[in-house]
């Protein structure tokens, strides 16, 4: 028996569900941009045309691609603290969506719903109407928690080449960005690290303002059902 025959008797079948886990790591690893019928066929031991027997067409791999990071999601811990229940679910979600950086921006591309994001929608409204949410303010909180999620990003400034800068020479960049920018300056000093300007925490921040979006859904409940 030659090595290639030996290859393909111990080679899993090929499978839906085996296309779109390959999917995801090619994209993991190469990013979304990477991702074609040749290079998955290739990553998965088979030939291009083979993929055509389990999934449509490149379009049909991306819209799986969605529904399969978004299924990821792990469901929130049983509690009738509503908030508690949304605030987990959130940072689950972001997690996921820094285990796959390339996905916030394909799930806003894709024409199509798919069923995961449908049973995540679902998710979202039953922890809010167990909670008290009238459904038209459910649905309003669905889009700004939903934002949060999925567009959130280091709005500020891209921060990274601060975080590599000597203590001393940030708190000269932050001392001489005051002279002509005093706010950004004491901002910038404020947010050091031993007196030298330091990185922002993104989880930090993330949760930071999860919390005030949550923190602000509880008061538009409270006064929908206030008399």
């Amino acid at each position: 028996m030659t090595e290639v025959a030996a290859g393909q008797r111990q080679r899993a079948p090929l499978t839906k569900a085996r296309v779109l886990e390959g999917a995801v790591r090619l994209a993991d690893t190469a990013g979304i941009e990477s991702l074609s019928m040749r290079k998955l066929g290739e990553s998965l031991g088979v030939e291009g045309m083979a993929l055509y027997r389990h999934v449509r067409n490149k379009e049909a791999i991306l819209d799986g691609v969605v529904d399969a990071v978004i299924a990821e999601v792990s469901a929130p811990s049983p509690t009738a603290d509503w908030r508690r229940a949304m605030r987990e679910l959130a940072l689950a979600a972001r997690a996921v969506m820094l285990n796959h950086p390339w996905a916030p921006a394909l799930i806003v591309s894709r024409p199509e719903v798919g069923m995961s994001a449908i049973g995540h929608f679902d998710r979202v409204l039953a922890i809010l109407e167990s909670g008290g949410f009238a459904i038209d303010l459910a649905h309003h909180a669905l889009h700004v928690l939903g934002s949060r999620v999925f567009g959130f990003n280091q709005e500020l400034f891209n921060d990274t080449a601060d975080a590599r800068t000597d203590p001393d020479t940030a708190a000269a960049i932050a001392n001489e960005l005051a002279a002509t920018y005093p706010s950004v300056g004491r901002l910038a000093l404020a947010a050091s690290h031993e007196g030298g300007l330091g990185g922002c925490d993104d989880d930090f921040e993330f949760a930071f303002g999860l919390d005030l979006i949550l923190d602000g859904l509880e008061r538009a409940r409270r006064d929908a059902v206030a008399p």
